[in-house]
């Protein structure tokens, strides 16, 4: 019997800050039955992977332990069952976990092809946040062209994408974000206007860009802190749908009567978890957002680019809120093979 075969990774030596991040060894996996074996070639970066390197977000049961939702790269493995692919095709893909480590396999179902143009940097910042921008919009809020949305850290991977998608699909979107050259970003990519949330009230904001109406849905990663004010902006049967709980996750006291008056509805979200729903999104991002992309009508919105050796220190961008769109690894091509 064969020995295994090794590859690089990176994985988290014990809960803590991002020095924590170390390079190592790893068995190279092999593609199962539907699954396909990627060469990494760039990796997103994403707040989960800084709550899984400090213990509070856990991989699901049978996942792999190492960070990584996202990555982009080359075809080098077909399992069996595999149609829609052929070895060295280049590709990006939605991981449950795994995604820090020179080869990754990935369920066919959220595998999709790259579009001429566009490089693996850029292929790294397309499934997460455009999935999970996709599914809040349109799956769970059911955003319509005409509406306005409010959309919290509006100058995030997953807000630019948002910002993105409302304008394409002809809706309206008022972000907040932590500077002014955060908010002229998100306004460059198709927001109609926004806040600066150090420095103004976003209550106040949706009133004065909706004539005292609100929004009709509100993309919220804050939690608990905003949640009070997110009711006094939204709109009458407006939706909300909460994906990050940076700003805390328990509240005293709701007033469910103005959730009643208004007609209100709360949707949770997260794919990590929801195979049969991660496969039916990253079928409409390979049907709708990627030929959209080809003819440059959306794109990934990259701020930085680190060596994927220097993790730790992408990790430290992240948390310290400096970037605009995606924070991306890049594996270079002779550490990949």
């Amino acid at each position: 019997m064969s020995e295994p075969v090794q590859m690089e990774i990176l994985s988290v030596a014990q809960p803590g800050g991002p020095e924590q991040i170390r390079p190592g060894t790893g068995e190279r996996p092999r593609a199962g039955h539907g699954e396909v074996l990627i060469r990494t070639r760039a990796i997103g970066v994403n707040r989960a992977d800084c709550l899984q390197r400090r213990g509070l977000y856990p991989p699901p049961e049978g996942a792999s332990p190492l960070l990584g939702l996202e990555v982009a790269g080359e075809v080098a493995e077909l399992g069996a069952g595999v149609t829609r692919f052929q070895p060295g095709d280049r590709v990006c893909a939605l991981l449950t976990g795994g995604g820090y480590a020179q080869y990754v396999v990935a369920e066919e179902a959220c595998v999709v092809g790259l579009p001429a143009g566009i490089d693996f940097i850029a292929g790294a910042g397309i499934a997460e946040v455009f999935a999970t921008a996709w599914h809040a919009l349109f799956v769970l809020a059911r955003v319509q062209a005409g509406e306005t949305i409010l959309v919290h850290a509006g100058a995030s991977g997953v807000g630019t994408a948002t910002v993105q998608l409302a304008r394409w699909r002809g809706a309206r979107a008022l972000v907040t974000a932590g500077s002014a050259e955060k908010v002229a970003r998100c306004v460059e990519l198709g927001a109609a206007a926004g806040c600066n949330y150090h420095e103004q009230d976003f209550v106040e904001t949706v009133w004065k860009h909706t004539g005292g109406r609100g929004v009709d849905m509100i993309l919220d990663v804050v939690g608990a802190r905003y949640f009070e004010r997110n009711v006094d902006a939204l709109a009458m049967d407006g939706r909300l749908v909460i994906l990050g709980l940076q700003g805390g996750h328990t509240i005293e006291k709701v007033r469910i009567a103005r959730w009643l008056q208004k007609r209100l509805s709360i949707h949770a979200h997260t794919l990590r978890n929801h195979t049969v729903r991660k496969r039916e999104v990253m079928a409409q991002l390979a049907a709708e957002v990627l030929p959209a992309m080809a003819r440059g009508e959306l794109r990934p919105v990259i701020d930085r680019v680190f060596p994927w050796r220097e993790a730790a220190a992408a990790h430290r961008w992240m948390e310290a809120n400096r970037n605009i769109g995606k924070i991306i690894l890049e594996v270079p091509a002779d550490r990949a093979g």
